[in-house]
């Protein structure tokens, strides 16, 4: 059984139910952040399921360097900021070097390393010295058993808060698929098992100058994941995906959740 961590009101890990971590790909304006927020925390409350909101300030490792990275991390963590004091809500995102560590640490409840960057020590030990708790997405050129190495960076610290989520692997070109071996692997290390959905149906670079995707498959692959008994799933949600500024093939539609986490909270009463 994995270590239970607390995200605010929302326990991860160990008997606890099913929770969902969800939100838009990237922040677009404080409006539509705040309105998905609230969208998504009247679903969760209507399923009774604990809610984690994500969203990133900045997408550093975007296809094209004219794609829409986010407005960037100093008007982003103010808007989370804002989703946490009008929401309640908990709220994750990701850096990408050093020196947004400390800056982000005084918003999120989780900090966020993103899959390219899971080998980087100095920003592993870095997001751990703040005590904050880690989600190491794990890359999608690693093996499931070396997460062991990077949950070791981050406890170097003395900080064992630490969550690894699955996002699929680099199979062939612009493609990824899931070992849903991995997530049992990866939580017999002891620490709770994030699956990332919606990235894993995601076609890297497989619009050219964009990425692509199969959101057609994140359903399935979600039922799948919640049948090894995973803590928590992770979801890109928008209410327009066609017209979201990034990851839109691959996000889930805001009308699609409730219906869906439904069929994940029965799944996951039948594995607990």
């Amino acid at each position: 059984m994995s270590k239970v961590l607390s995200v605010g009101p929302v326990n991860i890990g160990g008997a606890n139910p099913l929770v969902l971590i969800a939100g838009p790909c990237v922040i677009e304006n404080k409006d539509h952040t705040l309105t998905l927020a609230r969208a998504l925390q009247e679903i969760a409350a209507r399923v009774g399921v604990g809610l984690i909101f994500k969203a990133s300030y900045d997408k550093a490792n975007r296809t094209s360097v004219e794609s829409y990275r986010g407005p960037g991390m100093d008007a982003g963590l103010k808007i989370l900021r804002a989703v946490k004091e009008e929401t309640g809500l908990p709220v994750l995102s990701d850096v990408h070097d050093i020196s947004q560590v400390k800056p982000a640490a005084d918003v999120l409840d989780v900090i966020q390393i993103p899959a390219f960057l899971s080998r980087q020590t100095d920003l592993l030990v870095a997001a751990g010295e703040t005590g904050r708790i880690v989600n190491i997405k794990k890359g999608q050129f690693q093996a499931p058993w070396d997460m062991e190495n990077a949950i070791g960076k981050v406890l170097s610290t003395g900080n064992d808060q630490v969550l690894l989520t699955e996002r699929g692997a680099s199979f062939g070109y612009n493609n990824l698929v899931t070992d849903m071996r991995s997530l049992v692997i990866m939580r017999q290390t002891g620490y709770p098992v994030v699956f990332d959905a919606t990235h894993s149906v995601q076609l890297p670079g497989g619009a050219g100058s964009k990425s692509s995707g199969q959101r057609e498959f994140v359903a399935p692959l979600s039922r799948a994941a919640v049948a090894t008994g995973v803590d928590a799933l992770f979801w890109e949600v928008h209410e327009n995906p066609a017209m979201a500024l990034c990851d839109g093939p691959n996000s889930l539609h805001l009308d699609a959740v409730e219906v869906l986490l439904r069929q994940m909270l029965a799944l996951d009463k039948i594995v607990r």
